[in-house]
């Protein structure tokens, strides 16, 4: 059988990076927030506390491994099922990236921790960073984020301003819209007046495709997204998948060997997606360089052993692992 990956999953499809190599290290919903729209359900467990999460070397020496096959992918992006500055030694992983490969290194974080000068230092190692923001007053924030008791808006948008202060690579802030939460107009007018403090090279919207936390969080309507997308300017654009989701360039001949060069790499690859969100048919496909009759087959078998589950939402099935 295939060596089970722990850390990296991927490479993936990414509407805002491309090919995206995940890099997972932090536990399973481990974060700072627990979001009404979070894919992957409930936090089990809401902190502020920095550990040493997974060990660091064991990370580069699967990254290693992964190189040595042909590795090909537009961004080494540490982000995962947790909250990923939650790792004590995310500098250190970062330095330790940079020194065995010259692909970009990405940050996808919810940025409640960039307060800390210790985080910025540690995200200020990267090639770009990707942080959020939801809400523009502490209302919201608790309403759609419900965050750790020690965090606030003022405090994730103070850290925000203090990040771009110091930090000369792209930051692209995500801004999710669900709507009925922070859509009206006295929503969306605090949340443009944080952007203008916090001073993005790009703002991207989004909204709630995939199934999500609570059963009432409600996509916001394309229309709508493309109408605010108008009044942030010329620096936003919308991320939110269509029903005819935005496919990255098509695997390479030797990427798809190297999932196959081994019995079980696909199905392995698929499981492991799943484990990080979930993925309609044509996502799986797309990730993974195969037909749908593949993919049906190694969803069917992992049906059969109970490891994944599958959720209508908008009219498309989304598989995710149990």
């Amino acid at each position: 059988m295939a060596k089970r990956e722990k850390y990296l999953y991927g490479p993936v499809p990414s509407r805002r990076l491309g090919r995206s190599l995940g890099v997972d290290i932090v536990p399973f919903k481990v974060c700072t927030l627990d979001c009404v729209y979070c894919q992957l359900g409930k936090a089990t467990e809401t902190t502020i506390e920095r550990k040493d999460f997974v060990p660091v070397g064991e990370v580069l020496a699967e990254l290693k491994e992964k190189l040595a096959k042909g590795l090909e992918t537009d961004f080494i992006t540490i982000s995962g099922s947790g909250e990923p500055t939650l790792h004590s030694r995310l500098g250190e992983l970062i330095d330790g990236i940079k020194k065995i490969t010259h692909i970009p290194v990405a940050i996808i974080t919810n940025g409640t921790l960039l307060y800390r000068q210790d985080v910025r230092a540690d995200c200020a190692k990267a090639d770009i960073v990707l942080p959020s923001l939801d809400a523009g007053d502490e209302q919201t924030f608790q309403r759609i984020n419900r965050p750790h008791p020690n965090l606030s808006s003022q405090k994730l948008i103070g850290g925000l301003c203090a990040f771009r202060d110091e930090f000369a690579n792209p930051l692209w802030l995500e801004v999710f819209l669900v709507d009925g939460f922070n859509t009206d107009k006295a929503q969306i007018d605090k949340i443009m007046n944080a952007v203008k403090r916090i001073r993005p090279d790009k703002i991207q919207l989004n909204t709630a495709v995939r199934p999500a936390a609570e059963p009432d969080v409600k996509k916001v309507d394309p229309t709508k997204l493309q109408a605010i997308a108008q009044q942030f300017g010329y620096k936003c654009e919308v991320v939110a998948e269509s029903s005819a989701p935005r496919c990255a360039r098509p695997l390479q001949r030797k990427e798809q060997d190297e999932l196959a060069a081994t019995p079980g790499g696909r199905a392995e690859s698929l499981l492991s997606m799943l484990k990080r969100r979930p993925c309609s048919l044509e996502d799986i496909c797309t990730g993974l360089g195969i037909h749908r009759n593949e993919a049906l087959k190694y969803i069917n078998h992992f049906q059969q052993q109970g490891l994944i589950d599958f959720e209508p939402r908008e009219g498309t099935v989304f598989f995710k692992a149990n």
